[in-house]
């Protein structure tokens, strides 16, 4: 395979820039962007993404050209900085990096100090004036290829590190002296030799080629597939490595390293914010291993550190530039990692910033204000699917808490749950349907399925750029890090707080807007939205074509929905209405008669409160329409199942307990989804749909005299023959011309079907002969497409995803070849016979974006989704319009 796969920057040169993302990866993308602007970036090269798809077809072998153009690469790196790559006068030191073309943080695989061995330490010394500097980056550089690079578990080694304090009497590392770290370097090698059974390599391209590898082989790695996965990243983009000379900020007092974003990617406050440390590297600042100090005076929070501002002024000022500079340039939040080596200010990069869905809005209406960005742009940036980190419930203000701990309040938001410490363990518990809390010293990607899993994080270590908040950010989960006086013990399985004792099992409540921990559950409540979002929310609706609607069944769902903008009911089940303690008895009397007088009698105990029901419906959605589903799921859902509950069935029908049983038997089926339901129902005992179109109409009657506007549709569910629809549409126009004519009053309505069986959607067009509305049930459209049961194919369905069968959950997100297909000839035929035709879709899909996306694609009218995804939905069209727009 031939083709260029290695691209230089470095001083003002450079062969890449931003628009080569998908080759260079991100961070190699914006390294070489930062350079053609004037940042200072330290030199090096960028191995493309191609060369990982290749490495990976070819059975982990790299193409011929490559090892030529890296020793090229590498003899321009030498000549812009002046240094010499394994030479042991002026030796050039490299980190290996990954960069996927979108950030994946902390999900693949970092190697620092890479070059150094017995002999490059001396240059590194004679260089630097500075021995105890250059054996602290050589302990570094074999505990972190030890673990990435020869697969030795990262404890193995970083024991050693701390028998070495333990036997000089120290806490931190920077207590130990030069010949302290020569012992380690010397120690480490011996533990690497032991575990391996081969020698630390010496040779730095043997050293080079291994790290490449490794990052490589990280793309690959459980965490970082879980990490594609919950993002919804393709398996086949690969990522570069960038290979980048070393700058040092733990050479001393004058060196430093951070981590800075140029907004509060919590808050989406305009405050330049991050933490750094003074004579440290990259990963002791995420790591946790030391508190991070706060970077200027406005983002101290609870530190008493001192910050960069005060520290090193100069310094901070030329950030300021820096940042300012890039967050123009590229018109978004920017997330900085910088090093100051002996006192010069160096950038080693910059990405969009990961952040909250609270912070994401603010942002972007606040640079719509300062005219950085319009208003579709600002629509854009924001995930669709991450509002609904917004609108669920927050600690309750009244209740009583018992507070136990102060963290940094790392990701927003609330959770409580029971205390595990195991990432695996939390996956485990969680699928079992328990809520969870995961708590540890400090996170690491290898614990992704754990944080996913999980209601909540709890960290003892690390900051507000810590994994733990980065990943919990990105995550929309709550998280408190940095949270001291949590002392974590894992062979005991709990966690310590003074003289307080909390083990697995036991509850408590995080706050990751606060950072507060508290014992036990706390009660909850239900968000208030800012005026950023109302702000966002309407540019989204000013874009969209597409109308949402929610599906609800009782007066406050239909008004909670409301409140989160939606424009109508586009499913009510009047199933969901039957269940309440006194109304599920006369159910199963109608149900269990053997007669129509019987089955009369009950329903006319279910009359008033059905006609109740819909009343308070019509008044919460106020002149928006309403599609009301009769009676749906197969008989048997509502019967008793418990020997006391038909014994008292039995007693209040005056019926035998025999008798009641074997008519219970009778209704049994083997396959009742596809059995007796539905308009199967309605035809056999069309006395049901008579009562729930009398309820219907009667409540809309009653409430437009009251003055309120009223827009029903009566919906006739699992329609796959148009006879069906034809006999009971007939009998139902002819209720509601009755009772609107004695009421005296001019109403309007509808009747139409729910599209959700196959044949349905291949007959459209003689339906909508009869049908005067779709509304696609895409739940049991998949059902019947696919030939699977919802209710039993999550067994087996999560391993059909992770072997790579099916790229969704069809019942997650529409199968648009299949389902799709299906939907789109059911829109066209429909439109053919009945060109004004309303259409929409009222399975679960009406509120998750890519649905959504297709449903404006196929020209429905409107979705309808639960009233929590409205605003989703809502975002999701408006993105739709935008991107084909």
């Amino acid at each position: 395979m031939s083709g260029k796969f290695v691209y230089s920057f470095g001083g003002d040169y450079t062969e890449g820039d931003a628009s080569m993302r998908n080759l260079l990866g991100g961070k190699g993308a914006n390294l070489a962007e930062m350079i053609k602007i004037g940042v200072p970036v330290p030199p090096g090269f960028t191995i493309t993404t191609e060369t990982c798809v290749a490495f990976y077809e070819n059975k982990r072998n790299y193409p011929e050209a490559l090892q030529d153009q890296v020793r090229k690469a590498m003899r321009k790196t030498e000549t812009t900085i002046g240094k010499g790559f394994g030479s042991s006068s002026k030796p050039l030191l490299f980190s290996v990096r990954s960069g996927a073309r979108v950030s994946m943080p902390g999900m693949m695989d970092t190697v620092l100090n890479l070059g150094l061995n017995d002999e490059t330490v001396k240059g590194l010394i004679a260089g630097s004036g500075n021995a105890r500097f250059a054996y602290d980056s050589y302990r570094r550089f074999i505990q972190m290829y030890g673990n990435v690079v020869m697969g030795i578990e990262g404890e193995k080694l970083e024991v050693l590190l701390e028998e070495a304090k333990t036997r000089k009497g120290v806490a931190l590392d920077t207590e130990l002296d030069e010949n302290d770290l020569k012992q380690l370097v010397a120690d480490l090698k011996k533990r690497v030799l032991e575990i391996t059974g081969k020698k630390f390599p010496e040779d730095p391209y043997d050293q080079l080629w291994g790290a490449i590898t490794a990052v490589f082989d990280s793309w690959n790695t459980k965490r970082a597939e879980t990490y594609r996965k919950l993002n919804n990243i393709p398996d086949h983009w690969g990522t570069a490595v960038n290979v980048q000379a070393m700058v040092f900020g733990n050479m001393g007092d004058e060196c430093a390293t951070g981590v800075a974003f140029t907004r509060d990617p919590s808050t989406g406050d305009y405050l330049f914010y991050g933490e750094f440390l003074i004579n440290a590297q990259g990963e002791d600042v995420v790591a946790g291993i030391r508190t991070p100090q706060p970077i200027n005076e406005a983002g101290r929070k609870d530190s008493k550190l001192p910050s960069l501002e005060t520290v090193m002024p100069d310094l901070y000022r030329q950030l300021v530039e820096v940042y300012q500079k890039l967050e123009n340039h590229y018109r978004d939040m920017q997330d900085l990692e910088f090093t100051i080596e002996n006192h010069k200010l160096w950038l080693l990069q910059t990405r969009t910033g990961k952040r909250t869905v609270k912070a994401a809005i603010k942002i972007a209406v606040d640079m719509v204000t300062e005219g950085l960005i319009d208003k579709p742009e600002a629509i854009l940036r924001v995930e669709a699917e991450k509002l609904d980190n917004l609108l669920h419930p927050t600690l309750d203000p009244n209740a009583k808490k018992e507070l136990i701990a102060r963290g940094l309040p790392a990701s927003p938001g609330a959770a409580g749950g029971e205390i595990v410490f195991n990432a695996d363990e939390a996956e485990t518990l969680s699928a079992a349907g328990r809520k969870v809390i995961l708590v540890r010293a400090e996170t690491s990607p290898e614990d992704i399925n754990g944080m996913n899993a999980a209601r909540g994080i709890l960290t003892s270590r690390g900051g507000m750029t810590s994994h733990a908040a980065v990943v919990a950010r990105g995550m929309g989960k709550c998280c408190v890090a940095g949270c001291a006086e949590v002392v974590v013990d894992y062979a005991q399985n709990c966690f310590k707080v003074g003289d307080k004792v909390f083990n697995k099992g036991d509850i408590i409540t995080l706050d990751g807007s606060t950072g507060e921990v508290f014992a036990g559950e706390i009660g909850t409540i239900i968000p208030q939205l800012d005026g950023d979002f109302a702000t966002f929310m309407s540019w989204a609706d000013e874009c969209r074509r597409l109308k949402v609607r929610t599906n609800a069944d009782t007066p406050h769902d239909a008004a909670v929905a409301r409140d989160f903008g939606a424009e109508g009911i586009g499913l009510c089940r009047t199933e969901h209405m039957f269940f309440a303690e006194e109304r599920i008895k006369a159910v199963r009397e109608m149900i269990l008669a053997d007669t129509l007088a019987g089955r009369e009698l009950a329903l006319a105990k279910l009359l008033p409160e059905q006609k109740s029901d819909f009343c308070g419906i019509f008044k919460a959605m106020d002149g928006l329409p309403v599609t009301v589903r009769l009676l749906d799921p197969p008989l048997h859902e509502f019967l008793p199942q418990s020997e006391s509950d038909i014994k008292e069935l039995a007693e209040i029908m005056g019926v035998s307990l025999a008798a009641l049983k074997e008519r219970t038997e009778a209704l049994h089926e083997f396959n009742p989804m596809l059995g007796h339901r539905g308009c199967r129902l309605g035809i056999t005992y069309p006395e049901i749909y008579d009562m729930q179109v009398r309820a219907i109409i009667e409540a809309a009657c009653e409430v437009t005299k009251a003055g309120v506007k009223v827009s029903p549709e009566i919906m006739i569910p699992l329609v796959a023959d148009v006879k069906e629809l034809s006999f009971l549409k007939e009998r139902s126009r002819a209720i509601c011309d009755r009772i609107i004519t004695a009421a005296g009053i001019s109403l309007e309505y509808m009747i139409g079907t729910m599209i959700e069986l196959p044949r349905a959607a291949l007959t459209a067009d003689v339906i909508a002969q009869e049908a005067e509305f779709f509304s696609f049930g895409t739940n049991d459209l998949t059902q019947t497409t696919y030939g699977l049961s919802r209710d039993d194919a999550g067994k087996f369905l999560p391993e059909y995803i992770d072997k790579k069968i099916f790229t969704n959950d069809p019942f997650v997100s529409i199968d648009i070849d299949g389902v799709g297909t299906l939907v789109e000839i059911g829109v066209t035929r429909g439109r053919t016979t009945r060109p004004n035709l309303k259409v929409g879709i009222c399975g679960e899909h009406g509120g998750e974006p890519k649905s959504v996306a297709f449903c404006h694609r196929t020209a429905l009218d409107y979705v309808s989704c639960s009233p929590f995804r409205v605003p989703i939905a809502r975002l999701a069209a408006a993105q739709a319009a935008l991107s084909e727009a």
